[in-house]
């Protein structure tokens, strides 16, 4: 297995794009190994990598890791940003939880045949549920939590710039989260990753999705 840090997932966001983005910041170099058919798929199967038979899975410090929320944690403990305590990682948590249930929702619209009733639902439920609680968080801290950068501060910023690609202008009423965002964008490596050219995805389309159903054998949409 090599040194270096490797990814196994499809060439797009979905469920690894908030590992890559937590990997950046940490300055950790990484690899990409891209599924593409079914059989490259399979054969992660029966060489037993994949614990739960899920992507992603990620190759570090000798270990194959699957589970998102267990490999962001993993991470976020190895590189310092999760908290100096019990205490400020169970906030980190709870803030990082609430953050990746809006953003699958946002990740399965390319996946739904009328996406519109997800789209109306998903922009109440961020403006009434989730961007109160990081408006009322951020009023007066630059972090999260802790006054240091954690792995919930980099899922915000992941956060909210997806939900502007689908709703530009949802900040307007939360300038603490906006003002947030400003200050997250000036940090050496996110900016570097915000760059062209960077290792971050792109909005998922038709052949992401495409080769998404192609290698879990899934032949038609809800």
């Amino acid at each position: 297995m090599s040194g270096k840090v490797s990814l196994h997932y499809f060439n797009g966001r979905g469920k690894m794009e908030s590992i890559r983005w937590l990997l950046a910041v940490a300055g950790v170099e990484f690899d990409e190994y891209f599924l593409t058919t079914r059989d490259q798929y399979e054969k992660l199967l029966n060489d037993g990598s994949l614990m739960f038979q899920q992507v992603p899975m990620v190759e570090i410090d000798d270990m194959k890791l699957v589970q998102t929320k267990a490999i962001l944690s993993y991470i976020a403990e190895k590189y310092n940003l999760n908290g100096k305590d019990i205490k400020e990682r169970v906030k980190i948590n709870m803030y990082s939880e609430g953050l990746m249930d809006l953003m699958e929702m946002i990740m399965m619209l390319p996946f739904l045949s009328d996406p519109k009733p997800k789209l109306d639902n998903i922009q109440s439920k961020a403006k009434e549920r989730y961007l109160p609680v990081f408006e009322k968080a951020l009023d007066g801290p630059v972090y999260l939590v802790g006054g240091k950068l954690s792995s919930a501060d980099v899922l915000l910023l992941e956060c909210t710039l997806m939900l502007e690609e689908k709703f530009p202008g949802i900040l307007a009423d939360f300038p603490n989260v906006k003002s947030f965002q400003g200050r997250m964008t000036q940090i050496p490596a996110i900016s570097k990753f915000l760059q062209t050219g960077s290792k971050r995805k792109p909005q998922p389309d038709e052949v992401y999705v495409k080769t998404v159903m192609q290698v879990f054998n899934v032949t038609s949409l809800p």
